[in-house]
């Protein structure tokens, strides 16, 4: 039976939401959605293009809704983009490991928002051999995938 963060990937409708000119912005995790067949939107505040992609400013300047966002930010931005998802009707994020903040998983929880944290969304999205498999293997191995 797949866990939480496997059936996370199950949607149709994904943004990938970064901020490039103060971390890299998540292209694996964008990359593995589009390899999978998903409809996925780039929103990064600064960029014009992600991967060759049009990146939009924020989840109102979407083409159309999405079901699920991933969100790898710089910590002080992701209590306000937990906001933005809510707004704009998103009902499951998933906050990048190491960058959660109790104001932000307040947020969602106020929310109602379904939420995952203190995971690599990559070490989920990307079957296969990458540099993400011994880590995978190693939390099945342990219980914790």
């Amino acid at each position: 039976m797949p866990s939480e963060c496997e059936r996370f990937w199950e949607r149709d409708a994904y943004a990938v939401v970064g901020h490039q000119e103060k971390k890299p912005f998540p292209k694996i995790a964008y990359g593995a959605l589009k390899e999978q067949g998903k409809t996925v939107y780039a929103i990064d505040p600064d960029r014009g293009q992600i991967e060759g992609d049009k990146a939009y400013p924020d989840f109102a300047t979407l083409p159309a809704p999405v079901q699920a966002a991933v969100l790898e930010l710089p910590k002080e931005e992701t209590a306000a983009w937990v906001a933005k998802a809510a707004d704009a009707g998103v009902k499951e994020i998933w906050i990048h490991q190491m960058t959660d903040t109790p104001e932000a998983l307040a947020e969602a929880e106020k929310r109602g928002l379904k939420v995952i944290t203190g995971h690599c969304a990559v070490m989920y999205n990307k079957p296969g051999m990458s540099m993400h498999a011994p880590h995978r293997w190693i939390w099945k191995l342990v219980g914790k995938y």
